[in-house]
């Protein structure tokens, strides 16, 4: 199946729905989601974006910028993780709790604009990792149309690349709760934290980042050709200073370097169900 032809699909499928709310985040799947949908359907869809301690001000900065460059109305809501009740105990299914109460007030906010669906930016490739959150799009009936077509990361990049997206090649980006081990307690605290240290390794022109939050230790995760970086003595002693001051006591690099779900490696076949 041809690039050229998921292309087509996709923009088939989003035509027959006649109007649509995107879930929009800003990242690489939603941009480019919104980006067809808007020139398929026009002024008949709708960005919706959630701010939340969970959400980078970076990211929402970037998504608010885009929206307003192709003109396409853009809600932002609150949906905050933190109040949703068994979220921040952070169990395996924390995903589930999230996007349930996201698609829930998006649904709201589609229901008041007159529009039929939810769409999300699921891709192919979020069906080969542990992805709670689906269930809970399953149940709110949100559609997913870049899986839809069969659509994988590689693919969207490519395409964006050809629509002249800026994002096409922009690393690849979780909430924040995904960098706290499962069964320990989300807090505003180590959202900030690991805020701080990853927008401090973006300055330094890291550009695939995760500061995984283990109580006292930063473990740092950039991707596998940025770790040679660290063998600057200069630079490690920057990062350790601005981690302590923030508030790890140990900082360590993932010599592993960064990968997708690295949280999940824990989990066995047993918690994912």
């Amino acid at each position: 199946m041809s690039i050229d032809y998921k292309l087509n699909m996709l923009k088939d499928n989003i035509r027959k729905l006649k109007s649509a709310a995107i879930a929009y985040s800003g990242g690489v799947d939603s941009t480019f989601l919104l980006k067809v949908a808007h020139d398929v359907l026009g002024d008949k869809v709708i960005a919706v974006t959630a701010k939340s301690s969970t959400y980078p001000e970076r990211e929402f900065k970037e998504a608010k910028q885009f929206a307003e460059e192709i003109g396409v109305k853009h809600i932002v809501i609150v949906s905050e993780e933190l109040d949703i009740e068994g979220f921040s105990k952070n169990p395996t299914n924390r995903c589930y709790f999230c996007k349930k109460e996201l698609f829930t007030k998006i649904k709201e906010v589609a229901r008041e604009s007159n529009v039929e669906k939810i769409l999300d930016g699921s891709n192919l490739d979020d069906t080969r990792d542990y992805r709670p959150g689906m269930e809970a799009a399953k149940e709110l009936d949100v559609i997913s149309p870049l899986k839809e077509a069969n659509l994988d990361k590689e693919d969207i990049r490519e395409l964006s690349k050809s629509m002249g997206l800026r994002t096409w090649n922009k690393p690849s980006f979780a909430c924040l709760s995904s960098r706290v081990p499962y069964g320990s307690e989300i807090t505003t605290s180590k959202l900030e934290m690991i805020e701080g240290s990853e927008q401090f390794l973006l300055d330094l022109g890291f550009r695939q980042v995760r500061v995984r939050h283990h109580g006292d230790i930063a473990r740092i995760e950039v991707s596998p050709e940025e770790r040679k970086k660290f063998f600057n003595v200069e630079l490690m002693d920057k990062v350790v200073d601005r981690l302590k001051d923030i508030g790890f006591k140990y900082v360590t690099l993932d010599l592993f370097g960064y990968r997708t779900g690295s949280m999940n490696e824990v989990l066995t076949e047993k918690e994912k169900k």
